[in-house]
Formats: structure tokens, C-alpha cells, sequence
């Protein structure tokens, strides 16, 4: 906040001031099924949300992690593009994964498009979906078709789906609406930058995209540990670490299908488990095939497409990857027992400001170049 005058509005708003957040550093493990998940339309009528309540639960509440399935033409009458609106979480995090179809997301101006296996970090800044594929199938069957964090035709022919991840629950911190859809003018609304002083984020966090075709998102070969595979263990790194400020490390453990070559492989170098098994609370999240887990006693922990284990740092360990598996690693790292979260009062007063959040605004000459301007980003 340090150069930067708060209007007076917005004086004593601008960090949370609510309880500090603790992460359950105890031995647990919490388990959140796919047979037993719920699909809900809790925030718009074209999604479909499933969270990870249990794991949620187990640590304290101080971390969501829920999948989000579109389930209805992008061209109805109450679906679409959304409004454009900005998230205020703790640490100013949000994590999109894409896991099938596509989608066109605008970031204060800017342009992304995005397919199976892209990756974008951001907060606070002013944001709105564009465009989502949807594949037609009715609801049961729209929510089995098969995910995958590596673009492949198959794959991108489904309804657009992706795992997102909040630290604290959405309907606990701020996500005021900038311009409501019936505002916004296609022409104009869409090249607009906006700049408020509300950003709760730690020191070097950043936004941050990864295509996964990019150099940097290229799969290592795992050189060490004791995981069972058919072929070789290969891993991620998604990158989110210094752009979450170190809140947050994010891995996808891979492996090919039988006999087949699926997953782009790096050629320099290899990975150990030490490069990656780091967090004071783990959270795996298995996209597509199986694993199998061990606890501290030796017990098996099975997990399939769709299951979400959460542990303390050292509960389990991952034991064997099945073929054609791909698994969200998440790692909690300390930092994120530096932050509180927003008081109700807080929440409430936030959200009712609106677009009186904001300070500055100009328009994109061009909608592809530069990075989001928002709030600590010049």
C-alpha cells in the first residue's frame, strides 16, 4: 500500500482484519470421493461446483479446493460472458486449472485463451469469462467425460471444465461486481483496465500464466523415491510458487499410457521428490487414472479420477501411479499462517462498494499486449 492514497471511503478496508489463519500441521487425512461429490449451481447458472469439503473442513477452513463443470449453452438467456468482478481472498489467491474444453477469459483488458492443462494465478484484478466450450451431453454424462491437464483434441471436443482454488471460502471474503452485463458495451467495456487500492497479497506474488505447452511447463522424469509405475514417473512444476508470493507450490504427477508417449517431456534434466514434496499441508487431486497412497502405519489409500486426499505434511506418501494418471499436487506452505481473513463487516462493506472500488481506469490499445494492470502490477 506503501505510495498509493487510499480514498477515504476506502480507509480501513484496505487488509483484512479478522481472525489469523492456521493450517492443521496435526497428522490427518481427510478423503473427498467423486462417487460421493455434489454438483451445484452456487454462483452461476451454466456451472456446476463440487468442492472438497472434508479436506476443507480437516484444515480449518483455510483452503477450498473445488472443481467447476459448465453444463449449459454459452448462448441462453441467463449464461453467457459474465460481469466483470474481482476476487478480494486472503493473500489474493486464486488458482484456475483447466482440465477439458475451453475458455476465453478477459484479465483487466487482456485476452487468454485457454485449454486443457492452462494455468492462471491471479486476484484482484477486475476479470470476466468470455467464452466456454459445452459439449451438449446431459449433466450425468457431461460430468464423467474424461479430464486431462495435456491438450488433446479428444479432450477439448468436452464441455470446458477446471479446478479452482481460493484460499478461505468464496462466500467469505469480498467479490464485488464492477460492470453488470446489462453495463457492459462489447466495443468498449472489454479493453478497460482498472487499478483499486484493496489487494491483500504478499510481497513479489504476481499474476501468472502457463501454457502447457510452453518451455517451462514440460514434464521432468522423477529420479528418485520409491513410486511404483509402469514406465516412469514424470512432474510439473506449475510455476505458482513465487507468483503466490510462496503461499502456494503446485505440481501435476504424470505418467504416459501404455505403450504410448501422451505427455511432453523435458530433455534437460530430471526431478527429485525433494524439488517438489514440500507444503505444512498437502493436497492431492487425481484428474484422470489411479493412485495408490501409504499412511504412516503402511495402510493403502486408493484413490480414483475425481478423489481429493488432504494430509498433514508427512500423513501419507504417494506409493504407485497407475497409467495414463495425472494428479494435482498442492503444497500449503507456511506463509499463509501470516494472513487473516476478512471480518463479515468488512466483506459486506466491500461488496457493496462496487465499482467505487475503483481508482483508475484507461483504455487497451491493443487487447493482447502487456500484462494486467490492476493494483501493484506498474
Amino acid at each position: 500500500m506503501v505510495g498509493h492514497e487510499i480514498p477515504s471511503h476506502l480507509i480501513g478496508l484496505e487488509k483484512p482484519k479478522g481472525a489469523p489463519l492456521v493450517l492443521n500441521k496435526r497428522d490427518f487425512i481427510a478423503i473427498d470421493r467423486r462417487v460421493d461429490a455434489k454438483y451445484e449451481a452456487t454462483y452461476r447458472p451454466q456451472a456446476l461446483y463440487s468442492r472438497a469439503d472434508h479436506g476443507f473442513h480437516a484444515n480449518n477452513e483455510s483452503f477450498l479446493l473445488h472443481e467447476v463443470a459448465t453444463n449449459a449453452p454459452i448462448y441462453g438467456q441467463d449464461t453467457g460472458p459474465t460481469d466483470f468482478h474481482l476476487h478480494l481472498p486472503p493473500g489474493g489467491f486464486q488458482l484456475v486449472l483447466v482440465t477439458s474444453g475451453v475458455f476465453a477469459f478477459d484479465y483487466d483488458g487482456q485476452l487468454y485463451h485457454a485449454g486443457p492443462g492452462a494455468v492462471m494465478l491471479q486476484s484482484a484484478i477486475v476479470h470476466r469469462q468470455l467464452f466456454y466450450s459445452w459439449s451438449g451431453l446431459e449433466t450425468k454424462e457431461n460430468l464423467a467425460t474424461p479430464q486431462s491437464v495435456v491438450p488433446d483434441a479428444l479432450t477439448m471436443g468436452y464441455s470446458a471444465k477446471f479446478l479452482e482454488a481460493f484460499i478461505t471460502d468464496p462466500t467469505t471474503f469480498p467479490n464485488p461486481t464492477i460492470v453488470g452485463k446489462d453495463r457492459i458495451d462489447e466495443a468498449e467495456t472489454s479493453r478497460t483496465a482498472w487499478r483499486h487500492p484493496l489487494h491483500d497479497r504478499p510481497v513479489g506474488a504476481d499474476f501468472w500464466f502457463q501454457d502447457p505447452q510452453s518451455i517451462d511447463a514440460l514434464y521432468k522424469r522423477l529420479s528418485d523415491g520409491d513410486i511404483k509405475s509402469g514406465d516412469g514417473v514424470y512432474v510439473r512444476n506449475l510455476g505458482i510458487e513465487a507468483p503466490s508470493g510462496g503461499l502456494v507450490c503446485g505440481h501435476i504427477i504424470a505418467t504416459d499410457p501404455a505403450g504410448g508417449r501422451l505427455l511432453p517431456k523435458s530433455t534437460q534434466g530430471a526431478m527429485s521428490v525433494s524439488d517438489f514434496a514440500r507444503g505444512e499441508v498437502v493436497m492431492f487431486r487425481v484428474i484422470r487414472g489411479g493412485a495408490t497412497f501409504k499412511d504412516s502405519s503402511g495402510k493403502t489409500l486408493e484413490l480414483e479420477a475425481g478423489d481429493v486426499v488432504t494430509v498433514g505434511a508427512h500423513s501419507i506418501r504417494l506409493a504407485g501411479v497407475m497409467e495414463d494418471t495425472q494428479i494435482l499436487r498442492l503444497g500449503l506452505l507456511d506463509g499463509m499462517e501470516n494472513l487473516r481473513r476478512w471480518t463479515n463487516v468488512q466483506r459486506d462493506e466491500i461488496d457493496a462498494l462496487g465499482d467505487r472500488l475503483i481508482t483508475h481506469m484507461e483504455a487497451r490499445a491493443l487487447r493482447q499486449g502487456g500484462q494486467p494492470v490492476g493494483y501493484l502490477y506498474r
